[in-house]
């Protein structure tokens, strides 16, 4: 079994490590322009390669185990990193660190950890995502901060999983270090200003092109995105329940009804307008729907990612993340994170879209994820094995001994509640999935899960983390409370 440590933010800096650059090091190389392709707006990517740090060699070391890295170097402003090579299905036996200057101060950060394991997010095996030719192995993505030199060590490790000595393993060819600018925020924009926006806030059905109910065969690509509000405006207000029901069923979403007076909870289809004699004796199970902040509204470039979307037939399941980026971020920045996120996973981990279809920040906000329609049972690539007819939810942060905000927890169960109940799915139940194939699952295996899973129930790895697993009972009971359970 695997085991991964998520990424450490706050190392404390040393006093050398804290002085201005002039002071702490001597003039530092700056990085060759054909380091850093041309960007394409918003943000860009920087992607040098590593190299042997000789001076770390040991007596009768081989190059293939030594440890590589780059010493102090000076480079185009970024604001999140992380370590990519050329073999997708090989891991990386050791540990990165990384230490950053900061725009700001000038001053170095303490060295951090990036998670080496990230491939447990991926895609699918054998799907066309996972065995494109650009597909690269690579670490998690670890935010910094707006920064503009870095220093990096790779170390094979010595040790085995248990913790005993063994011998070095030798490092993945071609590792190289991202350095992605997410760019500038995209202009703030109100309801108030987006057309559209107040008739969906009123109960109106914004118009759609396709229903997110159809059975559409698994990885199915279609070319016109479903949901036309989430393409045109930067924020879907939150809705009631009543007029998340009307909005739903206008929409043709086949709400599943049940009989009135199953759960003894009062709010009866009779709140919202309903849709033909068999809803019109039963009441759905629907959470209302949050406010979600679209691909627009946290400035997605879609020139990045490819055109066409992949679909599943249904969503059965919720599996919940961190992103291991770190917490040493403000919610002014999410939007950053997430441009930073997507670009990673699209430019430097050779991904179709971002992995996640949500995301959600430390305030509670919720993030339109992997492009294709927010009430769709859009294809993900963020739990290898059981992406098909699941969603993945990836709380942005690193959870393993840091207790997760209040408002993110609820904000999982608020979502949860809306997109679970689409599709007839009571948070606190369970659900068979087949697996994809995976470290905890072989292929084709039929496993029972909760609704609401934490990623590490399907894959053998700490996300989400333990501080936040735990928290993922009172998520499903607040959810299904939500629904009307």
């Amino acid at each position: 079994m695997r085991t991964l440590h998520a990424a450490t933010i706050g190392v404390t800096c040393a006093a050398a490590l804290t002085l201005s650059l002039a002071a702490s090091t001597p003039a530092l190389p700056v990085a060759p322009a054909s380091a850093a392709p041309t960007a394409d707006p918003p943000g860009s990517t920087q992607s040098l390669p590593l190299v042997p740090l000789t001076e770390n060699r040991a007596a009768g070391e081989t190059s293939a185990v030594v440890p590589q890295g780059l010493t102090p170097k000076e480079v185009k402003p970024f604001s999140l990193l992380g370590v990519v090579w050329d073999d997708a299905a090989t891991e990386l036996p050791g540990t990165v660190e990384v230490r950053t200057r900061a725009t700001s101060t000038a001053r170095w950060s303490g060295w951090q950890s990036v998670e080496t394991h990230n491939d447990e997010h991926a895609a699918e095996p054998g799907t066309p995502e996972a065995d494109a030719a650009s597909v690269r192995g690579a670490t998690a993505p670890l935010w910094v901060g707006a920064s503009d030199a870095v220093e990096v060590r790779v170390r094979p490790a010595v040790t085995d999983l248990f913790g005993r000595a063994a011998e070095p393993a030798a490092l993945p060819k071609g590792l190289r270090l991202e350095l992605v600018d997410p760019g500038a925020d995209p202009a703030p924009v109100t309801a108030s200003t987006v057309p559209g926006v107040q008739a969906a806030a009123a109960g109106t059905a914004a118009t759609g092109t396709a229903a997110a109910g159809e059975a559409d065969a698994t990885g199915t690509d279609a070319a016109v995105p479903p949901d036309t509000d989430t393409a045109d405006v930067a924020v879907l207000p939150a809705l009631s329940r009543a007029q998340t029901i009307a909005d739903a069923q206008a929409r043709g979403l086949g709400l599943p009804a049940e009989p009135e007076g199953q759960d003894g909870v009062s709010g009866r289809a009779a709140d919202a307008p309903r849709a033909g004699a068999a809803v019109a004796a039963a009441k759905p199970y629907i959470g209302p729907r949050p406010g979600i902040i679209t691909r627009k509204g946290w400035g997605a470039d879609e020139s990045l990612r490819e055109r066409q979307f992949a679909y599943t037939t249904t969503v059965k399941a919720a599996f919940v993340h961190h992103s291991a980026t770190g917490n040493n971020y403000t919610c002014s920045q999410s939007a950053s994170i997430l441009r930073g996120i997507y670009r990673y996973h699209v430019k430097s981990n050779g991904w179709r879209d971002i992995g996640y279809n949500f995301a959600v920040d430390k305030c509670g906000n919720i993030y339109e994820g992997r492009a294709g329609g927010v009430t769709r049972a859009v294809l993900g690539a963020h739990t290898l094995g059981f992406n098909t007819n699941t969603m993945g939810i990836a709380v942005l942060g690193s959870f393993a001994s840091t207790n997760p905000p209040a408002a993110a927890v609820n904000a999982v169960a608020k979502l949860t509640a809306w997109k679970l109940g689409l599709f007839g799915i009571n948070p606190k139940g369970s659900v068979t999935l087949v697996s994809g194939g995976g470290n905890r699952y072989k292929k084709g295996s039929s496993v029972k899960m909760n609704a609401i899973s934490g990623h590490r129930d399907g894959f053998a790895t700490e996300c989400p983390g333990a501080r936040l697993y735990k928290k993922l009972g009172t998520t499903r009971t607040t959810s299904a409370r939500l629904q009307g359970r």
